[in-house]
């Protein structure tokens, strides 16, 4: 019985500690300013075929 009691225990923390993981990164990435979505070249600022 201790040794079912310690697997059960270590899948607890396991599963524990890997919502903790997922919640801190998604916290990081959420943290991290949005890029703009900017072309580099439009049509209005290409240059003229010719």
């Amino acid at each position: 019985m201790p040794r079912l009691l310690a697997a059960a225990l270590t899948a607890v923390a396991a599963a524990a500690l890997a919502v903790g993981t997922a919640l801190a990164l998604v916290a990081l990435l959420d943290a991290a300013p949005e890029q703009p979505n900017v072309p580099l070249i439009s049509h209005q600022t290409a240059l003229p075929r010719g």
